[in-house]
């Protein structure tokens, strides 16, 4: 296989929301760079309150940089122009260009914002493809919201404007995957259509002959290929979008099945705080052999937690009042007077501090922490995005700072950006967990704390097992789909003559 040629694409559309588009998208750019293809992802427009910052110090969908390190290659703004993080049901902050640049209501945005952004997307999408041999672009949502076409910038809106043919992506786990991938094409217009050139099934288990009747079938109805029938596995939910879908009953998150070196396991009990953000940064934990998280919301579930990690949100000031209505507030207190370790994590930081002054993302004003830490935070409009270097617990240590609130720590000892008091950390940066010697470090102070016999793994690297779920994604192309099929549409486009599917949309 010799590579693509320059600037050949490919679009990876979904039937729904959480159909697998981010993690297809994913193994496509690794099984590509196995081939010697220069490849970047794409996704113009991404709603998440899981981001991350670039070297340049933009800030871009977690997602995305996920598929760069796929891919090989560099994280950049350009590979995901538009990033929404909802701070209600009704608005988002729009960051465009890895910059925030204002809240908007949906109506407003698609009222308008978001049509005038299409070219700022294309042309994001043209350096790209000026640059690499191929750009795999991943969808949101479905491309059959019909109500939303005319605005559209990141399904059929940029296949059309790029030219890029398209592959659906369904969830057979969920049922009613054939009537998915006809009901899609079916409600799409002609001009869309054309550029629809099948499908790929995800998450299927069992015999795949026993699906071959369904896809022939399914082929007479489009004319259209299914390009692979990707297997269900375990772990692969790597870097997911949107926290708000964090099932919260027996969410454990876990990258590695092992016994633990120690006599005992560690608890991690994570508090799933409204409009919960980068909830990645417990990955690392849950990689450890013997350390197991759990997503909590009720005081009686930090009974028996070793750790309670009050993690990052898109609203500090709501999720104080949340921890407070269900009585966490009360249940970290008394671990805290008890000694027992409590871990915040940016906005999670902000609220285990004494006082915050918020004019900008809630505009609440003057608001109480839960005095754990000697810290004052006061919400600025410009937000703090930097990737800082440091060192704590004797260990070297890298993360990333994605926040409006700018702490004043008036006392404690000192704690990457933040501080500790006794058996409570606090700190601004995400992603500080994955530096392997100092989560060693830190875990074994919260063994101590915590009076377990846990000893953490000497060889456990995040890196390596990030690494392996990615080449993992890549097997998954490589072995299920039709590779050299997907290779031909990157280079030449939509097979032409694909028939249209009545009734289609205007």
């Amino acid at each position: 296989m010799s590579g693509a040629k320059r600037g050949g694409g490919l679009l990876v559309a979904g039937t729904t929301s959480d159909a697998g588009k981010s993690v297809v998208t994913a193994g496509i750019c690794r099984w590509l760079v196995r081939q010697g293809v220069k490849v970047a992802p794409f996704k113009a427009q991404n709603m998440s309150l899981n981001s991350f910052v670039t070297r340049e110090g933009a800030e871009i969908g977690r997602a995305q940089a996920m598929q760069a390190q796929a891919a090989r290659v560099e994280p950049t703004a350009l590979m995901n122009p538009v990033l929404l993080k909802p701070g209600s049901d009704q608005s988002s902050q729009v960051v465009l260009l890895g910059k925030a640049v204002g809240e908007m209501s949906a109506r407003g945005y698609h009222g308008g914002r978001q049509e005038r952004l299409l070219g700022v997307v294309t042309d994001c999408l043209e350096q790209l493809r000026g640059t690499y041999d191929a750009v795999i672009c991943e969808g949101a949502g479905s491309p059959a919201e019909i109500n939303l076409r005319r605005t559209d910038i990141v399904n059929m809106g940029i296949a059309r404007a790029a030219r890029f043919p398209v592959v659906v992506v369904g969830d057979i786990d969920r049922g009613g995957v054939f009537a998915s991938f006809f009901g899609t094409t079916a409600l799409l217009s002609p001009g869309d259509q054309s550029l629809i050139a099948g499908y790929m099934v995800n998450k299927f288990r069992g015999d795949v002959s026993l699906l071959e009747p369904g896809m022939e079938m399914l082929r007479g109805l489009t004319g259209r290929a299914t390009y692979g029938v990707l297997p269900f596995r375990h772990g692969l939910g790597i870097d997911e979008e949107d926290g708000l879908r964090v099932s919260l009953r027996g969410a454990v998150r876990e990258s590695v099945v092992a016994p633990p070196v120690g006599e005992d396991v560690l608890r991690v009990a994570v508090c799933a705080v409204p409009l919960m953000s980068n909830f990645t940064d417990v990955d690392a934990l849950a990689a450890e052999p013997g350390v197991v998280v759990r997503f909590v919301d009720r005081a009686e579930e930090l009974t028996d937690a070793d750790l309670v990690v009050v993690p990052g949100t898109r609203g500090t000031v709501k999720a104080l009042r949340w921890l407070r209505e269900r009585g966490l507030a009360d249940a970290l207190l008394r671990r805290a007077a008890e000694g027992r370790p409590v871990l915040g994590i940016c906005g999670g930081f902000q609220a285990l501090g004494e006082h915050i002054e918020d004019e900008v993302e809630s505009r609440a004003g003057s608001v109480e922490g839960l005095g754990l830490l000697p810290v004052r935070v006061r919400f600025e409009r410009e937000k703090t995005l930097a990737r800082p270097v440091g060192s704590a617990l004797g260990e070297p240590v890298t993360g990333y700072e994605i926040h409006h609130g700018v702490a004043e720590v008036l006392g404690g000892e000192p704690f990457l950006d933040g501080c500790r008091v006794g058996s409570v950390w606090g700190t601004h940066w995400h992603g500080s967990l994955e530096s392997d010697g100092f989560r060693r470090a830190f875990l074994r102070e919260v063994a101590a704390a915590a009076g377990r016999r846990f000893v953490p793994a000497p060889d456990t690297s995040f890196g390596e097992l990030r690494e392996e779920q990615l080449d993992l994604l890549g097997d998954l192309i490589e072995e299920h789909a039709d590779t050299r099929a997907l290779l031909e549409l990157i280079e030449t486009g939509a097979p032409p003559g694909l028939p249209f599917l009545p009734p289609g949309a205007p």
